[in-house]
């Protein structure tokens, strides 16, 4: 039997809490809760309308509740964290790891962050101090001060005995970090060669000194690319000077890589990607009002375009039939080319050296492309309005457009990330734009000088 699919079992979850916040008792609903991992207590959250959030949040167990909180979106967190006392926020960071409680106080009011600082212990305060140092965006602000460190000069059997001491194990510890007696980084021991090797030997014997921490200042979408790259689970962050800041590790590489997923697609559409779903509507038609307005900028440029030729469009009727198929082709094309080197430039694989051979096999692609299409066209357009002119204008102008569609797809993200601007945020309002008015201008252009 198939395993029911992950948004199958949200949308079954979510219609059972709701049934039971409207003729449930309390005690069905916690009941439900305690049962369900945090991270889908917080998808119901961000499901439900804000009165019914409410109502549920008051019964989502408190041994829990931040890393609930971690777990929501940003808008939807300040929702609940507005009706919290400083007291119940404080309580809800103790259960949080110091990177975890790290991206929650960021996203907290001032005043809330000072009350929870003062709330806590000196040690936590001060490792929580040490990460937020860094930007949230960064090594050092992905970074947790849990992790494990040995001394190179003492053997294989006494880390097991220092390790049996301790209990238990940090999360994700797949390798123990060496260092001097400075804190200085040596190398890395992985777990598996302390199990395996020979108790008498010096760790020096067996840790490996090839690997380089990270920095503290990379910026997390090169953290996720090293992760990736040579399938780390954790690994250590270390300053200029060599000195073990702490580590990073894989679940909070995973998060890294979701939300820059879920920031992509948003940002294509004017959004923010925390924002809420059941959010107010001034606040949600404020936020998309200033992308409207653009795109309705970018719509009266197109159409001022087609206004300067109503003198051929009376004449021919058959262009104003033809005439979104150049723009929409246009479009499409650019699109295609436009992800591509957005992907590029997010994965670092775009340089100044290979941005020439990259336009010109776009280009290549997209000649191709508009040569068996406008080929294809053309014979639709012969057969339907039995006019040649028209069909070969029409050819013309589709091969150019695609050409235009290709150069701009390619120079548009490039020029966007010169300026310090987000191309998945802008990139594909100015493309359609060039697409539009390319398409239009050219055909109706051609046509202007042949039919009249």
């Amino acid at each position: 039997m198939a395993e029911t699919a992950p948004v199958d079992r949200n949308a079954e979850r979510l219609s059972v809490v709701e049934e039971l916040l409207e003729g449930g008792t309390a005690r069905q609903v916690e009941q439900t809760l305690s049962a369900l991992h945090p991270a889908e207590i917080a998808d119901l959250l961000e499901s439900l309308p804000r009165p019914q959030r409410t109502l549920l949040w008051a019964h989502v167990p408190t041994d829990v509740d931040g890393e609930v909180l971690l777990e929501v979106g940003e808008d939807v967190r300040e929702t609940l964290v507005d009706d919290m006392e400083p007291g119940e926020v404080l309580a809800a960071t103790e259960q949080l790891d110091i990177d975890d409680m790290a991206d929650f106080v960021q996203s907290l009011p001032e005043t809330v962050v000072r009350e929870v600082l003062a709330g806590m212990d000196k040690q936590n305060r001060r490792r929580l101090e040490e990460v937020l140092a860094w930007p949230e965006d960064s090594a050092g602000g992905l970074m947790n001060v849990d992790g494990v460190m040995v001394r190179a000069n003492v053997t294989l059997e006494v880390v097991l005995r220092y390790l049996r001491s301790r209990g238990e194990l940090p999360p994700h510890t797949d390798r123990l970090v060496v260092v001097d007696r400075y804190g200085r980084f040596r190398g890395i021991l992985g777990i598996d060669t302390l199990l395996t090797s020979d108790p008498s030997l010096l760790v020096s014997e067996v840790m490996d000194r090839e690997v380089e921490p990270i920095a503290p200042e990379t910026p997390a979408g090169d953290v996720a690319r090293q992760f990736e790259d040579h399938d780390l689970i954790s690994h250590p962050v270390a300053d200029a000077e060599g000195r073990v800041l702490g580590r990073i590790t894989i679940d909070d590489v995973v998060d890294v890589i979701r939300e820059d997923a879920e920031n992509s697609m948003m940002r294509r559409a004017g959004l923010d990607a925390e924002e809420d779903l059941f959010a107010p509507i001034r606040q949600a038609s404020t936020r998309r009002a200033v992308w409207l307005g653009i795109n309705l900028m970018t719509a009266f440029l197109a159409a001022w375009v087609i206004g300067q030729f109503e003198a051929t469009l009376q004449q021919v009727v058959a262009m104003a039939i033809l005439m979104p198929i150049v723009a929409s082709m246009g479009g499409i094309a650019g699109t295609q080319t436009l992800t591509i080197v957005i992907r590029g430039l997010a994965l670092g694989q775009i340089t100044r050296r290979n941005t020439r051979p990259l336009m010109l096999k776009e280009l290549a692609v997209a000649a191709a492309n508009g040569l068996v299409w406008a080929a294809l066209l053309a014979v639709v357009a012969l057969i339907w309005f039995g006019n040649g002119p028209l069909a070969l204008i029409l050819c013309i102008a589709l091969v150019l457009n695609l050409a235009m569609a290709a150069a701009f797809g390619v120079l548009i993200p490039l020029l966007l990330q010169r300026m310090g601007i987000d191309p998945a945020l802008a990139g594909g309002v100015i493309l359609t734009t060039i697409t539009d008015v390319v398409g239009f201008g050219s055909f109706l252009g051609m046509g202007a000088l042949i039919f009249l």
